[in-house]
């Protein structure tokens, strides 16, 4: 008898379904939207199991299904409360420089730069720290980041061409553009004549 060893995806009875970080996002916005507040309880518990957390699992195809399914965790708890969904914007790293209080927000706060040091540092996805950044945004009323840019960075978490940690590093401690403007230059108005 000789054994047949397909590729992975070739198998008719088991094809390898991709992931799309997307559909997710695009998902877990509409629970917010259509107040389907059962269901984001059900994926604020952390241990899932629910069948939430199974259906956030479907959009990670087989590959990713865990990853998907703490991603909807993290959407939920970001979420717990608000009428409206927020996609977010920009990485972890740049939404960590949002991080802070009226002493400091970012780099210049002590708290926010621990999270960052702790986020960056580790070889696996820092699961726990996430959910700490998550929180502060959420306590400091800041927006999330990209709900589908985090996916796609945690996907590439231990891929050495992406240096997602290191990329979140450098966005972290970007000052924004307008702090960028070179010491000597003037500074010009609109409503001022030239």
């Amino acid at each position: 008898m000789t054994e047949h060893h397909l590729s992975p995806g070739t198998d008719p009875e088991h094809p390898v379904v991709p992931h799309d970080s997307a559909a997710l996002t695009a998902w877990l916005t509409t629970l917010v939207r259509n107040r389907e507040y059962g269901t984001l309880a059900e994926l604020r518990r952390a241990h899932g199991g629910t069948n939430a957390h199974i259906r956030a699992g479907w959009y990670g195809g087989d590959a990713h299904r865990a990853l998907f399914e703490r991603m909807a965790f993290l959407f939920a708890v970001y979420h717990q409360g608000r009428p409206q969904p927020s996609y977010g914007h920009g990485s972890l790293g740049a939404a960590a420089r949002r991080i802070g209080d009226g002493t400091g927000r970012g780099p210049d706060n002590p708290g926010a730069q621990r999270l960052l040091d702790r986020l960056v540092a580790s070889r696996r996805v820092p699961w726990r720290h996430l959910q700490h950044a998550v929180t502060r945004l959420r306590s400091c009323e800041q927006p999330p980041p990209s709900w589908t840019g985090l996916t796609d960075d945690l996907l590439n978490w231990n891929d050495r061409k992406e240096r997602v940690a290191y990329r979140w590093s450098v966005e972290f401690h970007t000052p924004p553009a307008r702090d960028r403007q070179a010491p000597n230059e003037p500074t010009t108005r609109k409503d001022t004549p030239s």
